[in-house]
């Protein structure tokens, strides 16, 4: 379990209360609370609704994080997306391993186990951690944007550790 200690300093603001972790504001809630949230909408919209909206803000939202990461750190290229599985591991949504990765090419294969969904929906038979997918995506073409190379990609998730035979998630970004 140490492996994934966070690193990371955490500071917060006596003035305002406002966590920051590097360059970024951050909030700590208890995963429960989170999923519980994420259950809840899931069923009012649907999950292929729900799904949709969570790829486009999760999409914005890595873009946006690993810009920031890199300017913070100083890093460019398979760092920074290996810089975000790994802060994405460290802070409990579960354990992301880089399968692959080809930056120019646009494509990359990331394997999620022991995901915080699948702790909390347990085996149901459908994948249950499609939140994660349009992040994959956004890290990809920031990445590459910054690199200037020209690929925009899309990502899918291709098996969750929710389903009956299935350990883990699996993950898939690929050119558009």
């Amino acid at each position: 379990m140490s492996v994934h200690a966070p690193e990371m300093p955490i500071e917060v603001d006596a003035d305002t209360g406002v966590w920051t972790t590097d360059a970024l504001p951050m909030l700590y809630v208890p995963r429960h609370f989170f999923v519980n949230n994420h259950m809840a909408i899931e069923e009012e919209l649907g999950p292929e609704r729900y799904a949709e909206i969570l790829y486009q803000a999760g999409y914005k939202s890595a873009w946006h994080w690993c810009e920031k990461e890199a300017e913070c750190h100083g890093i460019s290229g398979d760092a920074v997306f290996e810089h975000y599985m790994k802060r994405l591991s460290q802070r409990g949504w579960g354990l992301f391993t880089i399968e692959q990765l080809d930056i120019p090419a646009g494509t990359a294969k990331v394997r999620l186990d022991h995901s915080a969904f699948v702790y909390q929906y347990g085996k149901v038979d459908r994948m249950v951690d499609y939140m994660f997918t349009g992040w994959f995506a956004g890290a990809m073409d920031q990445i590459a944007q910054s690199l200037g190379y020209p690929v925009r990609t899309v990502a899918r998730q291709t098996q969750s550790g929710a389903q009956t035979g299935c350990d883990y998630g699996l993950f898939e970004v690929s050119p558009l």
